[in-house]
Formats: structure tokens, C-alpha cells, sequence
């Protein structure tokens, strides 16, 4: 068995223990596997361990990591969880299957002209800068409700928030807020938590967590 495959056991095993000491049932969390600046041979041998769900940082790597497995595995499902520039949107549609990081209204309506064009419609977590930090990307929660209407207006299917908190602040308090804006929208995905900290997110409800060197170790530099 394989340094991944050993490592994906050994979070499944603790994100159940979790799952079940919250009493959530044991498919209410997905794991997110981060593969960003990984090299190949870890990725198939996550793939060979039987998991698909992916989330990719940019739309160039994210395609020559994956343009070759879309053939093998059709159950693959690709997660965009870093920025995305407006004149990438069009490989990322054709690209992903879930848009992570929707976080303003030149971006909403390019991807919507774009799942239009291409007849596929994306699934769309809005990114909420929950620590208002200026240099971070994401809504300002006081811009949230405004922002899920005209996204709703441009007929994108949004359903979910996802965060990254400051680093130098308690994650706990950011996902509790983050999970308090979902419930306030009635919406039922939440991507928070990474890799040191997905634990916390999944008690306070998380249904996605984002976890990359738990996974695969250290990223290449």
C-alpha cells in the first residue's frame, strides 16, 4: 500500500470517528483532495485507492493533471477551490464540476454566458471572506445577500459557501459563522477546513473538507 493510499485510509477513518461523535450521518462529509503542485504518481495512486474527488488551485495545472483521466475514471469529480480570472472561465467550465470560488459579479456572469454556451451548469459555492482581510478574495458577509440574489438572477445554481479563515485567528469562530450565513440562505453546502484543521469544521458542519498534505504529504515547491 502506498504512503497516499495509507494516508486517505487514516483520514477516512478519523472524518467517521468525527462524523459519528457529532451524530451526522457517515455520508454527510465529502473529502476534497488538494492536488495542487502534486506530481502524477501521487495522484494515481489516490486514484488507485479508489478516491475521485479532487479540488485543483488553477485551471492550467488542474488540466494537465486530469485531461488524461477523464477517459478512465467517468465517477471523477474535479472541484475548482482557488481563484478564478474571467478569461480562464472558459476551460474551467469545461474542466470542473463544481466552482468553489465565486466571489464577484464580473465572474457571475461570465460563467453564467459561458454554462450557457456550453450546456453544462456547475454547481457554485460562493467564497465569503469571512475575516474581511483586503488582501483575501471572497464577499464581504455584509455584501452576501445582495450578491447570492444577482448570481441568482444570472441563473447560477448556488449551493454553498466556502471560507478560508485568517491564519492568525481561531478557525472554529470563522466556520461558526460561515455555517450561521449557509443556514441564513438555506443553504446546504458548506466547504471549510483543511488540513489542520478540518476536524474542527466538520463538528460544526462542514460537508466539504479541503484536505492536500494530510493526503499527499508536502507539496512540490
Amino acid at each position: 500500500m502506498s504512503q497516499v493510499s495509507e494516508n486517505l485510509k487514516s483520514v477516512h477513518l478519523k472524518l467517521q470517528k468525527k462524523i459519528h461523535l457529532h451524530e451526522r450521518n457517515s455520508d454527510d462529509v465529502k473529502i476534497v483532495a488538494v492536488s495542487k503542485r502534486q506530481p502524477d504518481v501521487k495522484i494515481k495512486q489516490a486514484l488507485e485507492s479508489g478516491h475521485r474527488l479532487f479540488g485543483e488551485n488553477r485551471v492550467q495545472e488542474a488540466t494537465e493533471h486530469w485531461a488524461g483521466y477523464r477517459d478512465q475514471y467517468d465517477d471523477l469529480k474535479l472541484h475548482l477551490i482557488g481563484p478564478l480570472q474571467t478569461n480562464k472561465v472558459k476551460e474551467a467550465v469545461a474542466l470542473f464540476d463544481v466552482i468553489e470560488t465565486l466571489d464577484r459579479e464580473k465572474l457571475a456572469i461570465a460563467l453564467s454566458k459561458e454554462m450557457k454556451k456550453q450546456g453544462r451548469t456547475l454547481p457554485c459555492f460562493i467564497q465569503v471572506n469571512t475575516g474581511n482581510e483586503p488582501q483575501k478574495a471572497g464577499i464581504a458577509p455584509n455584501e452576501l445577500d445582495s450578491f447570492i440574489q444577482f448570481c441568482r438572477e444570472q441563473d447560477l445554481n448556488i449551493v454553498g459557501l466556502m471560507c478560508i479563515p485568517p491564519v492568525n485567528e481561531p478557525p472554529a469562530l470563522h466556520f461558526a459563522f460561515l455555517k450561521k450565513l449557509a443556514d441564513q440562505y438555506s443553504l446546504k453546502e458548506i466547504s471549510m477546513g483543511m488540513s489542520a484543521d478540518w476536524d474542527k469544521a466538520v463538528a460544526i458542519g462542514a460537508t466539504y473538507v479541503r484536505i492536500g498534505t494530510g493526503i499527499f504529504g508536502a507539496r512540490e515547491q
